[in-house]
């Protein structure tokens, strides 16, 4: 509310006021009173002709024989009452707070009122309009884009340029719609961009909205759920009437599996809110009453979860894939990401993309970010590829815990059992090659080994498998081996929980079992849905379970097997390995495969101002540190 609106709010209540009480006091508001002198009328008392007077403080009003009225102020005269008492003159007397009343006292008195008039006038307005009013729960919630400032455009998006070819055509179509038409083609309804978190589709939908010259609407899923039945569907059928007003226009609903869950999953029947919502949106898309100009763009990461009735083609015409990105992919988000911060000259960007596979768009920003961090940490004025090596590391396997306290048989300890892993993956012609391997405890693990593949895999071979198997099972052994068979420690229990996953997808889902055969025996482990899957189903037989969990059992023996033949012919490679390990805490891939293949001890060199970053130098050395001295 302005100035202006106040001001006549204010001019009105007085008003009010002021007639209430002339009405209220019509008499005394029309009777003209004569102003008299003191003197005056003690003169007129003397002669008889007062008849009637009334005392308020010192305000005295009064009548004449003759009818007429008038008015006096009164000094503190003794004797008055007694005076007009003797002369026969009727007598009234009142407070001063009676008869004149103040501003104050008649807002006062008014306040009850006024306040019951103001609340009314407040629900009335917001009931007129308003999204956010008392009462517009059905007003729509989406929020139109027209601000510049802030503006994303397909050139701030990389890595998904197949879905980005996808989005530019429905954006080109709206500013040249002639072209196409001419054709025969029609203008898609809707596009569903599907992903898995942190892959970009939100923000395509941002740069979508960047580069159409034509209104953008963006609503979230959630801001259609309502404690209130119907009050989505209200929703859906208004934010619809607003596109209607802007066409052509764009639509684009964030985590559209808030309300598109598939129907009849709960016990709620018809009345159902969501159900509710996702009927209005279905009959909005593509009803009997069609909307022509507005384009639907939503996006999820749950796809499976959808009702098929809003995947079918003339409601979401479109079906975009927006996936985590190869190698190209991740080098361009890293190009985008990098103008940001203030990079060095040996920052390769090809290196870190091959370094960083399975890697999102959001995990590629948050990796440079935390290098800018770390090297502002340092106090460097630019971002050096060691400072987004030590970022990898730490987003990939977790900060470094160097303050935990370690006794030396521990250290000793974690050094042959990662050793064991180091050996086992050198030995394995099916293995990845060795990127890092450290005893520093990461995250919530004391020592990691850390493996890369050399280009991104889209498929695992059985002889892959089966070597993951026997490198995850080194460290146990090499604990074994080493300690006894009494000192074998917890630490391998995340390995032996992967292996027996991994075992059993190859059984269950891969196939990759002579005894059972291509068969998938797996079982019903998927979301569960009120009034769908309520008991669990079981897929196959308990003797057929019995040979699963044989089969399980024989895969992990014999990764076992031949991961204690490795490291049984290469006990003075796991040695050498865990003392190199013990001395400097860190080795890079390159140093562990000289150390065991060329025999070169890595160089004992340390870099003191941070900002060189050298080939030969260790890991420990890159960060600054210097390694321990040798047992």
């Amino acid at each position: 509310m302005n100035l202006k609106n106040l001001a006549m709010w204010g001019i009105i209540v007085l008003l009010s006021v002021g007639l209430f009480n002339m009405f209220q006091n019509p008499k005394k508001m029309g009777e003209a009173k004569t102003k008299v002198a003191f003197s005056e009328f003690l003169s007129e008392v003397e002669l008889g002709k007062v008849i009637k007077v009334e005392i308020q403080g010192n305000n005295i009003t009064g009548v004449l024989s003759n009818g007429s009225t008038f008015s006096t102020y009164s000094p503190n005269y003794p004797n008055l009452v007694e005076k007009l008492t003797e002369r026969g003159v009727n007598i009234v007397a009142s407070p001063l707070e009676d008869k004149m009343p103040s501003l104050l006292g008649i807002l006062l008195s008014w306040f009850p009122m006024l306040l019951l008039i103001g609340v009314w006038v407040f629900f009335m307005r917001q009931m007129q309009g308003g999204k956010g009013g008392a009462m517009g729960f059905g007003k729509s919630k989406a929020k139109l884009l027209t601000e510049a400032q802030g503006k994303v455009t397909f050139n701030d998006v990389a890595g998904v340029e197949e879905a980005k070819e996808e989005v530019e055509e429905i954006v080109e179509f709206l500013k040249d719609p002639k072209k196409f038409s001419r054709l025969g083609g029609k203008i898609p309804k809707g596009a569903l961009l599907i992903g898995p978190p942190g892959t970009g589709k939100t923000l395509l939908a941002k740069a979508i909205a960047g580069e159409a010259n034509v209104p953008f609407f963006s609503i979230s899923g959630s801001d259609f759920v309502e404690m209130f039945v119907g009050v989505g569907a209200s929703r859906v059928r208004d934010m619809f009437e607003q596109g209607k007003k802007h066409s052509p226009c764009i639509i684009f609903i964030d985590e559209i599996d808030a309300v598109g869950r598939s129907r009849g999953a709960g016990l709620g029947g018809g009345n159902d809110e969501r159900e509710q919502t996702l009927n209005q949106l279905l009959v909005e898309m593509d009803g009997f009453d069609t909307n022509e100009g507005i384009i639907l763009i939503a996006a999820t990461n749950r796809p499976d979860v959808l009702d098929p009735a809003l995947l079918r083609p003339g409601r979401f015409d479109r079906q975009v894939v927006v996936g985590n990105p190869d190698i190209l992919g991740r080098e361009a988000i890293l190009k985008v990401h990098v103008k940001k911060i203030n990079a060095g000259p040996d920052v390769k960007l090809r290196t870190i993309a091959r370094g960083t596979p399975g890697f999102s768009g959001a995990d590629l920003a948050n990796l440079v970010n935390e290098s800018a961090l770390l090297a502002a940490r340092k106090n460097k004025r630019v971002v050096t590829m060691v400072d987004i090596e030590e970022a990898k590391d730490k987003v990939m396997m977790g900060a470094e815990r160097r303050s935990m306290v370690m006794t030396e048989d521990e250290k000793k300890l974690t050094a042959y059992h990662e050793g064991g892993h180091a050996i086992v993956a050198l030995n394995e012609k099916a293995s990845d090659p060795i990127h890092k391997a450290t005893i520093i405890p990461r995250g919530r693990a004391l020592g990691m080994v850390m493996r890369l593949p050399e280009r991104d895999q889209l498929s695992v071979t059985r002889e892959k498998l089966y070597s993951d198997i026997a490198v995850a099972m080194g460290g146990r052994i090499a604990e074994e081996l080493i300690f006894g068979h009494d000192k074998v420690t917890s630490g391998a229990s995340s390995d032996i929980d992967m292996v027996t996953k991994m075992a059993k997808n190859m059984v269950t889902r891969y196939g990759m079992s002579k005894e059972l055969g291509p068969i998938a025996y797996g079982e019903n482990e998927e979301e569960v849905f009120l009034g769908r899957s309520v008991t669990r189903t079981q897929n196959m037989s308990e003797e057929t379970s019995k040979k699963v969990d044989a089969e399980v059992k024989k895969i992990v023996e014999v990764g076992y097997a031949r991961a204690k033949q490795v490291l049984t012919e290469k006990i003075d490679d796991l040695h050498k390995l865990a003392k190199a390990l013990l001395v400097y805490e860190t080795l890079t891939g390159d140093e562990i495969r000289d150390l065991m293949f060329k025999n070169i001890t890595p160089k004992k060199l340390v870099d003191t101002d941070g900002d060189k970053d050298s080939k030969e130098s260790s890991a420990l050395g890159s960060l600054g540190l210097k390694p321990k001295p040798a047992l």
